[in-house]
């Protein structure tokens, strides 16, 4: 008998991949970041719920689903192109993309910013040299023959070990045990690594234990930083911001901090890719008295997204019925056509008074600058729970986010 397993996997670890030649007359990179950002927050709003730390690579997400979307013909990709909130025509937003991702690679924006992509498919299973061409081209991700039918299991530890290699270590274990099986087909890898050194660093000499209040009746004394500098700062409803650049410009944190300490939930609940396009556009050169504790976000296991993707329409892609991806492979009999079993995702972020380092993966079983500068002196004290968004600055592309609710806890 047929498993009901996926035929397809999609392993996305954080980003996107290289791409050779892309053509400079297509839409502007920033399409696809501005896309990728409202389909990403609108997933994190679900991913949020429940208490503890998260963190989450929305770039990681989109991009590795748009590579199974670069595969799918009819309702499914039609379906996808809208929920992902992807533009244009499937080739021109992978050459877009592309284009994006080989500048965010670019050595001298001054941080380690690393992206590999790589397609592990069952040796025996014919998939379409046309798909196979323009995904090498777009996201250099070239295939690599793997035995799934008689080997799922060593499959899976070996996928695991590439992610974990191309992330630093960072994340392992993205598949989870029973994550493939024998009708697996092909998983879909992109792996991204960054790490980035402030641009005006903490001194270590300046972190001290303070208390951090996780709920209005508890708190516990972490290790926080501290520093007074000019950066750019604006205040919402209800919240404030602030805008710490890593080293060379070009990417930075966004802290988001409610003004209540049981304020994130309400600040959660509001965020949309609209807003945070807003609060950037509000930022000023501030003088800023920071304190923000140091913390490391590392879950014990990968998320399954699956529901989370149903629940925001994503439907027919998860149908061993309804899927279409005949752009990617189409068998003679169509009970081996492909579809997509789940989505992992797992996403690592740490900052200190040095900078942050961060990754992520998601695995596709398938089948103003404001004006003028206050004189007076604002203290934003991360004390309580608060967001946080990396991104780059240039295109918008929110990279990782993801929220604190207490810095001594993963």
């Amino acid at each position: 008998m047929r498993s009901d397993r996926s035929r397809l996997l999609g392993s996305l670890f954080a980003l996107f991949g290289t791409t050779a030649g892309a053509d400079p007359a297509v839409t502007e990179p920033a399409a696809f970041a501005k896309g990728s950002n409202a389909f990403g927050v609108e997933l994190y709003r679900r991913l949020k719920e429940g208490a503890g730390n998260r963190a989450f690579s929305p770039a990681s997400v989109s991009t590795a689903l748009a590579m199974a979307w670069g595969g799918a013909r009819g309702e499914t990709a039609e379906e996808m192109q809208r929920v992902l909130r992807l533009p244009g025509p499937a080739a021109e937003t992978m050459r877009e993309c592309g284009r994006l991702l080989a500048e965010l690679q670019k050595g001298e924006r001054g941080v380690t910013f690393r992206i590999a992509n790589r397609l592990f498919g069952e040796r025996s299973y014919r998939f379409e040299t046309s798909y196979l061409e323009a995904t090498r081209a777009a996201y250099g991700a070239p295939l690599e023959p793997v035995d799934f039918r008689r080997g799922f299991e060593a499959a899976r530890v070996f996928i695991n070990g590439w992610v974990e290699a191309q992330t630093e270590k960072r994340i392992p274990d993205l598949v989870p045990p029973g994550g493939l099986d024998a009708d697996t087909r092909l998983v879909l890898v992109n792996a991204i690594y960054f790490l980035g050194d402030w641009a005006k660093p903490f001194g270590r000499e300046a972190t001290r234990l303070a208390p951090f209040h996780t709920s209005p009746s508890a708190k516990s004394d972490v290790p926080t930083m501290h520093q007074v500098e000019t950066f750019g700062w604006t205040r919402g409803d209800r919240f404030q911001a602030v805008a710490l650049d890593y080293e060379r410009g070009g990417f930075s944190m966004l802290v988001l901090l409610p003004d209540a300490v049981d304020g994130l939930a309400a600040l959660e609940n509001g965020l949309t890719a609209d807003a945070l396009d807003r609060i950037v556009s509000t930022l000023a050169p501030t003088r800023v008295a920071v304190a923000l504790p140091k913390f490391e976000v590392n879950p014990a296991r990968a998320a399954s997204l699956s529901p989370l993707l149903r629940d925001l329409g994503l439907s027919a892609a998860f149908d061993r019925d309804r899927a279409d991806f005949t752009g990617i492979a189409d068998p003679p009999d169509p009970r081996d056509r492909l579809f997509i079993g789940d989505v992992f995702h797992k996403a690592f972020v740490k900052t200190d008074e040095k900078g942050t380092e961060a990754a992520a993966a998601t695995a596709v079983p398938m089948m103003r600058i404001g004006s003028a500068m206050p004189s007076r002196l604002v203290p934003f004290v991360a004390d309580h729970p608060f967001l946080f968004v990396i991104r780059d600055d240039a295109s918008g592309l929110v990279l990782f986010m993801g929220r604190v609710s207490d810095p001594s806890a993963r």
